[in-house]
């Protein structure tokens, strides 16, 4: 019988602890064994909560516990670079939340710590590996919608509390680091290219300093990748994936429900009401849990985990492209990586 790897997880974040990590606990590859917190109290009760054996009142402690295999790092923005780098040397694989650095340069630096501790680290888009975007990418390479040509994007919600750290920009919050990130990771997943130049624009929050609006073009060698993102709008997201002859639709690209099915619009362009519209439903699955469990068996079989770290380093350079073409009001060239 398979042994499951067996995670700690720095930190009660709330995505850790309402979605992760029950998610988790349902996979057949991975238990999470161990969390931690600064104050033990909190950690204490995720882990009574949770069904989580171990209770730590410090990362330092969860990352010395031999005991523990891999790391989930659901931790603010900056500081996924210098736990994840902590955990890699103490011999932990890390799976860390999106984005896994604030920086290409942060990357690059959290390559160098993978390659000399030979352990796994992956980024945490869980979008990666559900289904509906699997069926999604092969319905845009099959010919059915003919060439794919441009993609169509918006995500966003409603957050103006100060005090949460979405909201701190030396925390790495603000709407493109937090959401924007998504469609940049899905267009280049569709298309299979990277883009070469962006054009971006931005409105920062005039009190916290972080982007609450933001719009961009990417340049693909095949087509666009048009999306805006906001931290200050109605709550919505939804992607239009658009070729030559037909589109498909997904209804809900980003939060997939985990107790419903999923579904697919796809539309052979018959006519502008819809006529030529089928659905297209996936089964009910947790996106959360087959992460967990193909990261986890990554492990196990020593595979490439579901978002590698190039894929990070190349995702960065286009969130780093977006800025400076919003920074300098012009067109930025996606530097290479």
């Amino acid at each position: 019988m398979r042994e499951k790897v067996r995670w700690g997880v720095l930190g009660v974040a709330k995505i850790a602890a309402t979605k992760v990590i029950p998610a988790m606990q349902k996979g057949e590859w991975g238990e999470v064994t161990a969390i931690a917190s600064r104050d033990i109290a909190k950690a204490r009760a995720a882990a009574e909560r949770l069904g989580i054996g171990k209770a730590y009142g410090s990362y330092e402690e969860l990352l010395a516990d031999p005991d523990v295999e891999a790391v989930y790092n659901p931790l603010p923005n900056h500081l996924h670079v210098p736990w994840s780098t902590l955990a890699a040397r103490t011999g932990k694989h890390v799976l860390c939340e999106k984005p896994v650095a604030m920086s290409v340069a942060e990357c690059r630096g959290l390559m160098q710590v993978r390659d000399e501790t030979g352990v796994k680290i992956g980024e945490a888009f869980m979008v990666r590996t559900h289904p509906q975007w699997l069926r999604a990418r092969e319905l845009a390479h099959s010919g059915e919608i003919g060439e794919l040509r441009a993609i169509v994007a918006a995500f966003s919600y409603f957050n103006r509390d100060p005090g949460n750290i979405r909201n701190v920009p030396e925390y790495g919050g603000g709407g493109l680091m937090d959401i924007g990130c998504y469609p940049i990771h899905i267009s280049r997943f569709l298309f299979g290219e990277e883009p070469a130049a962006v054009s971006a624009a931005m409105d920062r929050d005039p009190e916290m300093g972080i982007d609450r609006l933001a719009s961009a073009i990417l340049k693909f060698p095949s087509g666009y990748c048009t999306f805006t993102c906001s931290t200050q709008l109605v709550p919505y997201q939804r992607i239009q994936i658009l070729g030559t002859k037909g589109r498909v639709e997904v209804e809900i690209p980003f939060n997939a429900p985990p107790d419903r099915p999923c579904r697919l619009f796809v539309d052979n362009g018959a006519d502008v009401f819809g006529s030529g519209i089928r659905t297209e439903e996936l089964p009910i699955c947790d996106q959360y849990t087959i992460q967990g469990d193909d990261f986890s068996r990554a492990i196990r079989e020593d595979g490439e985990v579901p978002t590698p770290l190039e894929d990070s380093l190349s995702n960065m350079a286009v969130l780093e492209a977006a800025f400076e073409s919003a920074r300098t009001r012009s067109e930025a060239t996606v530097m290479g990586t």
